[in-house]
């Protein structure tokens, strides 16, 4: 059987032709039953499959592209549950580009931060404040709310405003490590929410905790975005630069000192690394990632208010890095997924069909094991299960290997090379004298 796995795995034809047998058979069972939750999850999963395919990059890329920009929303538009197929692919892609973020944070510096949900506030809070009418309450000039054509613009003051505070929190913290980096982050994060819960007073800049409603929709040539179907695509465009801007930061300098950072802080001093620099780096860039989800949060919501931005989501956030992988980007793309879908699509469902068996009488459900109460308990005992079986996270990081033979023989024959051109050199200065 694994000799039969291991042909299959070398050859690119069996991976292509059982592929697209997947996805064609799971974009059907979508298109055919559209309150299917399970063919959903079936087509979502064939990205995962493609993930271990032995085709080269670009192709994988293509084939992605294919299934997220056509094959998933052109088969879950054909029912009632179209809108709320795309409200959880959507919030799918926010959480995985902030996953990404803190991955930089705590997966590569090895930065252990609690408060990231507080660069997600600041992005939401800072499109929310002048897309309605609260910035009128303090700004001396101008009129509010802004167009929906301001939208473009606040992604990157988003990312700005967001780095910003990612610095400010860097600066106090560079000498804290471990746990009480961790307190720290925690007290950041909780700071940041209560300002904004308090801001409302004596100047209302952030309506405190009524929050902040009836924000201005993006607009892009004359048409406004108003649904998740729509904002799926912005969220997807967003998601690749993320993705491509965190892999050119893993394998560029700057990468290689974050983990450097992570392993061993003193020697990595000793090697020249700039600490106060490298952290400082590393910060700003996972929160930008953060603000810039806020901004379309926001936008998405069309209400901002603290209770979306409480402790418990700067865990979740972590939990999704920590379940697919510290400092694994495939890693934390799945982690961020599974969990997503878990809490909004899986175990909802699972919830409303047990509650459903209970009205009709099929089966005896107590009060105290309601499928509703039970829902973060189930939630919790998947989590244990990941931990026990996959300590390491689902797709764990991958070091480059080298080949110590390989480096010797490369070595040795540049030795040679120095030899043989100083002895040129030394002809030369013979001959010349």
């Amino acid at each position: 059987m694994k000799t039969l796995w291991n042909k299959y795995k070398r050859n690119k034809m069996a991976n292509g032709i059982f592929l697209l047998i997947y996805i064609g058979v799971s974009s059907l069972s979508l298109f055919m039953a559209q309150r299917s939750v399970t063919a959903f999850l079936l087509l979502l999963s064939s990205l995962l499959l493609l993930y271990f395919t032995n085709f080269k990059n670009l192709t994988k890329w293509l084939i992605a592209g294919v299934v997220l920009v056509f094959l998933l929303p052109f088969t879950a538009s054909q029912g009632d549950a179209y809108q709320s197929y795309m409200e959880v692919a959507t919030l799918v892609g926010i959480y995985i580009a902030m996953a990404l973020g803190l991955n930089i944070v705590v997966g590569m510096a090895g930065l252990l931060d609690l408060g990231f949900v507080a660069f997600f506030a600041v992005g939401a809070y800072t499109y929310g404040i002048f897309a309605t009418a609260q910035a009128s309450n303090f700004m001396p000039f101008g009129s509010f709310p802004l167009s929906g054509e301001s939208f473009w613009i606040f992604i990157i003051l988003g990312c700005l405003v967001a780095a910003l505070f990612g610095i400010l929190l860097g600066i106090p913290v560079l000498r804290v490590k471990g746990d009480y980096l961790a307190i720290v982050t925690l007290g950041f994060g909780e700071i940041i929410r209560i300002i904004f819960n308090n801001l409302d007073r004596p100047l209302n800049i952030t309506n405190g905790a009524m929050g902040i409603p009836s924000v201005t929709p993006p607009r892009l040539f004359g048409i406004d975005f108003l649904f998740p179907s729509q904002f799926y695509y912005i969220v997807l465009v967003l998601l690749l630069f993320t993705i491509f801007t965190v892999r050119r930061f893993e394998h560029s300098k700057i990468g290689r000192s974050w983990k450097a950072v992570r392993e061993n802080e003193i020697a990595a001093q000793a090697m020249g690394v700039p600490l106060v620099r490298t952290k400082l780096m590393a910060f700003a860039i996972g929160a930008s990632f953060s603000g810039m989800m806020g901004v379309v949060f926001a936008a998405k919501q069309a209400f901002v208010d603290p209770t979306s931005f409480t402790l418990l989501e700067s865990i979740t956030i972590l939990v999704m890095v920590l379940l697919g992988g510290m400092g694994s980007v495939p890693g934390v793309i799945l982690g961020a997924a599974v969990m997503t879908i878990l809490n909004l699509q899986v175990l909802t469902e699972i919830t409303n069909w047990l509650n459903q068996l209970s009205l009709s009488g099929a089966i005896s459900i107590p009060d105290a094991l309601s499928p509703a109460k039970m829902q973060r308990l189930i939630f919790g005992l998947l989590l244990i299960l990941f931990a026990l079986y996959r300590p390491k996270g689902l797709l764990p990081a991958k070091n480059h290997v080298y080949d110590e033979k390989v480096l010797q023989e490369g070595s040795s024959q540049a030795t040679l090379g120095n030899v043989h051109e100083q002895s040129q050199n030394e002809k030369l200065n013979v001959k010349e004298v």
